[in-house]
């Protein structure tokens, strides 16, 4: 047994937690924390982005905090199963298949032969092994109690944590609920994560299949689809919907589809599997109108819900909405005044990056600090397909639904130079903007670094500035940020009628 700080006792076969003052973390397989003193101003249960800088935030402003995680891993979805794994292996798929090479040298090189799923996840496990131990790291800085089992609400105040050796109830004058969300399975349809996967399970593969069939045309759906039809996957996206992403403009959209099709991926709009049947070769996918898809291996990415399984959200006085989503205010309180919650547990946009400031203003609020008293109006959504997509505010369906007058700029990667060198010339940024006084609404980019480039547009519309800004300022060159500029001087002759030149 080694004492880790004046408050805790590690027990168990094989556990080490290192003392606040050593921040060299070691991950082991297993891990228990027997707390001695109970109270806590703050329990956090779920240790991924929203549960993390919670309690970090807290913890800063001088609060006794706690971090309940089930997992063997802290990090949540986010890190072990989602977020990172899956944009780390788009870098992996990109660099095995050569498919940036083909644009730039006219190479057309398909998978590299003999690729095993071990060379294809050897960075992101590297990766995700030390967002592991960052968290840990971070942890530690703050001095917050890490205790590893399954929480469950006894009253609103009181959590029992039931570890593997040991059971144990914590007391909280502030309780955040961050436990995330889990993959939604179907009715009916065996998932044996052999050949038939969710999201969660989709990384745990054995090897690379041949043929896939990715059912779902959301996020999730199409990120995966197109970072294996970019390895060499003969992939069949199947949606019931008449679009991929349909919440995106549909310029956008519709560009991704064409890039994706140029990549020999299948698509079955407006359709929906009706029965799923595994072979001794692989998977039949029987679709509702009779078409039967037979490939190698499924995957399911047909939406999420809240990760509340165990919590006993009845003893709090809490529940889980229509949506299967626990519901809050503004300052993301839930029904009991003095429990919050942040992250995918209460929904859209369930992002990583918009999780994290959900904790931190959560407890900002809970305990009057003057710090982090809101996100941004406008907040950006970044969408790691091949081509990557990232926007933020308005579209031109949104505007027409809301009857807001506008006009748009576009400009296009094919007349930029750095799109040029870097071998896409087939990307696009576009501006929506107010006709009467030019004002920002929104920025919808496809395209190499989409996601970075985001952030400037971002800027001017949480300043409520016009396209001006764009015009005024001075991009290095070449960059592709210098995109902006000429969309905006684009934007200004589709506003006049007369097109300008360059300025």
């Amino acid at each position: 047994m080694k004492r880790s700080s004046p408050e805790t006792v590690v027990t168990g076969p094989n556990l080490w937690v290192l003392p606040y003052q050593d921040y060299n973390w070691v991950l082991l397989p297993s891990w228990e924390v027997v707390v001695t003193d109970t109270h806590f101003d703050l329990i956090v249960i779920g240790c991924g982005p929203a549960g993390e800088k919670a309690g970090a935030q807290a913890a800063y402003f001088g609060k006794r905090v706690a971090v309940i995680e089930r997992a063997e891993h802290v990090g949540g979805s986010s890190i072990n199963t989602g977020t990172v794994p899956s944009k780390t292996l788009r870098e992996s798929a990109l660099y095995f298949s050569g498919l940036k090479q083909r644009g730039l040298y006219g190479i057309d090189y398909s998978l590299k032969e003999n690729l095993t799923v071990a060379d294809f996840m050897r960075h992101e496990r590297e990766v995700v092994e030390m967002e592991r131990r960052r968290i840990l790291k971070n942890l530690s800085l703050h001095k917050i109690e890490l205790v590893n089992g399954q929480a469950s609400f006894e009253d609103a105040h009181t959590i029992e944590v039931r570890g593997k050796n040991a059971r144990q109830r914590l007391r909280g004058d502030v309780v955040l609920i961050a436990t995330g969300s889990k993959p939604h399975r179907a009715p009916g349809v065996a998932f044996d994560d052999v050949r038939v996967f969710d999201s969660d399970t989709f990384l745990q593969m054995e090897r690379i299949p041949a043929t896939l069939a990715v059912i779902g045309g959301g996020v999730i759906g199409c990120e995966y689809a197109s970072v294996f039809v970019a390895l060499g996957v003969q992939v069949a996206l199947v949606d019931g919907r008449d679009r991929l992403l349909p919440f995106l403009d549909a310029e956008i959209s519709e560009r991704l589809r064409q890039r994706l099709a140029a990549l020999n991926m299948q698509f079955w709009l407006n359709e929906r599997p009706a029965k799923v049947r595994t072979t001794p070769s692989g998977v039949d996918v029987v679709m509702s109108s009779g078409t039967i898809l037979q490939v190698e291996a499924v995957l399911f990415a047909a939406g999420r819900r809240a990760a509340v399984d165990g919590l006993c959200l009845e003893n709090a006085g809490l529940a889980v909405n229509e949506r299967g989503y626990i519901s809050v205010d503004k300052d993301y309180c839930t029904a009991v005044p003095h429990i919050y919650a942040a992250g995918d547990v209460i929904g859209f946009p369930a992002l990583a990056s918009t999780a994290m400031e959900q904790g931190r203003v959560s407890v900002c609020h809970a305990f009057g600090f003057r710090y982090k008293q809101r996100l941004p109006s406008m907040l950006p959504m970044g969408i790691y397909t091949v081509p990557e997509i990232s926007v933020v505010g308005e579209t031109e369906e949104s505007c027409r639904e809301k009857g807001i007058n506008y006009c748009v700029g576009r400009a296009l990667y094919a007349n930029n130079v750095r799109g040029h060198i870097i071998g896409d010339t087939a990307g696009m940024l576009k501006l929506i903007f107010a006709r009467s006084d030019k004002k920002l609404l929104g920025v919808s980019i496809i395209g190499e670094s989409a996601t970075e480039l985001i952030h400037i547009g971002m800027l001017v519309l949480d300043g409520h500035g016009s396209i001006d800004e764009f015009i005024d300022q001075v991009f290095n060159f070449p960059t592709l940020s210098e995109a902006y500029k000429y969309a905006a001087y684009d934007g200004l002759g589709n506003l006049t009628g007369h097109k300008l030149r360059e300025g």
